[in-house]
């Protein structure tokens, strides 16, 4: 990972290199905007723009072809990495993308409305198995309500990714610009990300009520559990730097996310939240005498 952040910071025809081939080819978008991501929080937006430029040349042809998810996660990332730089804020960048993920779910609404809408049929048909006798027990206007939200979180969930995506990506860049510049930084800063209580009961209050704002904002549901999840992490992270947690706690984590994210997923939602008002880390620095170290702006 180093070797590429070198390559990607050694000279403008590289950084146009990597960015371009990896948009180009499938399923590396995010390589090309974490590489984005790198040249804008190292060297600013001037300085970026023209390397940027050519990537979009690939995510356009993408978009052409039906297939918007390069230049949505390019844009989106970028669009993170400058609130970033400017504020210095990774809570503030976690909040942002709830609003990006609804842009992503705008659009992703409008460019697979067939195929999302095939998919929620399908879900319509399974949901009387799923839900076993409770769906036989609903009302003919609950059913109805019911059917009506299966579209709108279908394309919730796919904006979700993006989102994750997206955030992932410009923590890559962030890794890499701290390797190369200012080793630790990054661990330091990720590891005290918390999401202060306010900001945390909106994302709770936007899981939890978006359904009954309409159909269509059923997607504020999964778009708000995102935040939670990286804020989490950090946490899990920050206790395992403090000693207060094994590493393995950490593998354990990663595996579970892996094989059983819809049980550890809502864990974590609930894990960032009770952090939010505990602040775990923060009590124990306290007793310590220890205060926070940020990465490189």
């Amino acid at each position: 990972m180093r070797a590429l952040a070198e390559f990607i910071m050694r000279g403008r025809m590289q950084a146009i290199l990597v960015v371009v081939v990896s948009a180009a080819l499938p399923l590396l978008f995010w390589l090309s905007a974490a590489a984005g991501c790198l040249v804008l929080l190292r060297r600013g937006l001037s300085d970026a723009l023209g390397i940027l430029a050519w990537a979009m040349l690939p995510a356009i042809v993408w978009w052409y072809f039906g297939e918007p998810r390069t230049l949505l996660v390019l844009l989106g990332a970028l669009g993170l990495a400058l609130l970033l730089r400017a504020s210095l804020s990774w809570d503030r960048v976690l909040l942002c993308s709830v609003a990006l993920g609804l842009v992503y779910g705008l659009v992703l609404g409008a460019v697979f409305r067939e195929p999302i809408a095939a998919m929620a049929g399908e879900l319509q048909k399974l949901l009387p198995q799923m839900l076993d006798g409770v769906h036989q027990q609903m009302s003919v206007d609950d059913r109805a309500r019911l059917d009506s939200l299966i579209a709108p979180v279908l394309t919730g969930l796919l904006a979700a990714l993006l989102q994750i995506v997206s955030l992932l990506s410009l923590l890559v860049g962030r890794y890499w610009q701290a390797l190369l510049y200012n080793p630790g930084g990054f661990g330091r800063e990720f590891r005290a990300l918390r999401l202060p209580l306010a900001p945390a009961m909106l994302l709770l209050v936007g899981m939890l009520m978006g359904p009954n704002l309409g159909p269509q904002m059923a997607m504020l549901t999964p778009l708000c559990s995102v935040p939670l999840v990286f804020a989490a992490v950090a946490l899990l992270h920050g206790l395992v730097a403090q000693g207060r947690l094994a590493k393995f706690w950490l593998v354990g984590l990663y595996i579970t996310l892996l094989l059983f994210m819809q049980l550890t997923y809502p864990l974590l939602v609930v894990l960032a939240i009770v952090d939010s008002l505990f602040d775990f880390r923060g009590r124990f620095e306290r007793k310590q005498g220890s205060g926070p170290a940020n990465g490189e702006g």
